[in-house]
């Protein structure tokens, strides 16, 4: 029998959460739809996720992570199974794009993520290691944390928890606070984006199909 995952509370009231600096000059990494721009954040509403979308209008989203291997787990790899040899079929990859973005601006952040976990009150497995059926839950917190007139949020990814996750609200920061490092761009349907994506996953046990 499977466990039951622990219920998600709802956001302390007032929310005070360890806050966190993303200082000018950091990189971070994207994974991301060649629909958009590597700055371009999410409109909504389709593509609901652990953190997004919330609000009235709907707060635009934009996810990266603190390595380029973090931001492919947290994207094409998210819904592959581990522990079995499986495919990455092309569908999957071929429109999608890698790149490093560097910060213009400081970026104030919540952190779901080490002690600032416990600041709040939870642990990872009802807030950042959740099943998709708490996404209603988790987004609440996300929302309480652009209340109080934060950049975004930061926690450890679920699928590489050695590499930190965010997620930056779009009426908080704009697209010129990013910039892409140059030479940073990876298109997985090009041979270098191609043979950079068979190289990381094949350890994983990960075939990245060709065709």
């Amino acid at each position: 029998m499977t466990a039951a995952w622990p219920e998600t509370p709802e956001p302390p009231n007032p929310f005070q959460p360890r806050i966190g600096e993303l200082a000018a000059g950091t990189v971070l990494q994207r994974v991301h739809s060649n629909r958009f721009r590597p700055t371009q954040f999410n409109p909504g509403p389709r593509g609901a996720g652990r953190f997004h979308f919330f609000g009235n209008p709907q707060v635009p989203a934009l996810y990266l992570a603190g390595t380029r291997e973090g931001a492919l787990a947290e994207t094409l790899l998210h819904d592959i199974p581990v522990g079995v040899p499986a495919p990455m079929p092309r569908s999957l990859y071929a429109d999608t794009v890698l790149a490093g973005l560097e910060l213009k601006r400081p970026l104030q952040i919540a952190e779901f993520f080490g002690l600032g976990l416990r600041y709040v009150g939870v642990e990872a497995n009802q807030l950042s290691d959740t099943s998709m059926d708490n996404y209603p839950q988790t987004r609440k917190w996300a929302h309480a944390a652009h209340a109080i007139g934060l950049d975004g949020i930061g926690w450890m990814s679920k699928r590489d928890n050695s590499a930190r996750a965010y997620m930056l609200f779009g009426d908080r920061v704009a697209e010129n606070d990013l910039e892409v490092v140059p030479g940073s761009g990876l298109a997985f349907a090009s041979q270098d984006g191609f043979n950079w994506l068979v190289t990381t996953c094949a350890p994983l046990k990960v075939d990245v199909l060709a065709r």
